[in-house]
């Protein structure tokens, strides 16, 4: 990709594009202009042998690329093949079937506590319910790499977590690993986003939260490899300082390392929103330090 020489017209996830980057892009969309986007974005993942770490190429995040370069007028891609149809949002007003009991008392008292991977139509449809209704984000829309769970006390579901891909650039965090600019690129997806963390609110266990984090950052280890072809090493997750203390966080041996700049990003610029949130990393294993810092692939 680019080189000292040549100016960067364009950066996404980490790749710098060149002039000479957008004109093999362009070459692309005219060879291929009439099977459409998706095919082109295929082609694009070929060229540069794009690929996830389970070895299917990376053709969201072509596609993405492209309809970016088009936004910032570096190319033209044809019409879309297929006429987009507005559906209704989903509301989840549909009520799923769940035992909703309240549950008190202390962990003591009730069935072994347990995850599972979320699987099927009905048990998404489940999460995504019971984080639109209880969770004050409400439900996330996750993309790429991700991995949801639900949390069980014998057969009474009592929470949900989300875990996705991290943040791109954290400056606590990326401070507190200690790796360079090219380590960050060639490892970030060696570390795991806790989007989202939900104890049902009819559902009052002393020490379940932290016991939760702590039994779904163990299995991280093994589920992740398994769905996405590549280990995780580190989690990290954001806490809304002006709502919560992060007690179940540090109870569970997270450490924070920081706060946020209270912005977000948009496409590729920064927008301040004013939200100031703690940094808190948890290593899945040992030598997490060791394996982030590695020296990049060439």
């Amino acid at each position: 990709m680019g080189n000292a020489v040549d100016p960067i017209l364009f950066r996404y996830r980490g790749r710098d594009l060149t002039a000479a980057d957008i004109t093999s892009i362009q070459t692309a969309i005219a060879a291929h202009y009439a099977r459409g986007r998706t095919y082109i974005g295929v082609q694009l993942c070929a060229q540069w042998d794009w690929r996830q770490a389970n070895g299917q190429y990376k053709a969201f995040a072509a596609r993405d690329l492209l309809l970016r370069l088009e936004r910032a007028g570096l190319i033209e891609l044809p019409a879309p093949q297929r006429t987009k149809v507005n559906r209704p949002r989903q509301n989840y007003e549909q009520i799923p079937f769940f035992i909703q009991t309240p549950l008190g008392g202390t962990l003591a008292d009730h069935p072994a506590l347990g995850l599972r991977v979320v699987h099927g139509a009905a048990e998404h449809y489940l999460w995504d319910y019971l984080l639109a209704h209880h969770h004050y984000l409400g439900r996330p829309t996750l993309v790429g790499e991700h991995l949801k769970q639900l949390v069980f006390l014998g057969e009474q579901v009592v929470g949900c977590l989300g875990w996705a891909s991290a943040a791109w650039k954290l400056g606590p965090r990326d401070q507190y690993i200690g790796w360079s600019l090219a380590q960050r690129r060639a490892r970030l997806p060696l570390i795991v986003n806790n989007v989202r963390f939900l104890i049902l609110p009819w559902v009052r266990l002393p020490h379940l939260a932290s016991k939760v984090l702590a039994l779904s950052a163990r299995g991280l280890s093994a589920c992740w490899p398994q769905r996405y072809g590549h280990a995780v090493y580190l989690a990290e997750t954001f806490v809304d300082s002006a709502r919560f203390a992060g007690t179940c966080y540090r109870a569970a041996n997270w450490q924070c390392v920081g706060q946020t700049q209270g912005s977000a990003k948009r496409g590729h610029v920064y927008h301040r929103h004013g939200i100031i949130k703690s940094i808190y990393l948890y290593p899945l294993t040992r030598h997490w330090r060791q394996k982030l810092t590695e020296e990049a692939a060439p």
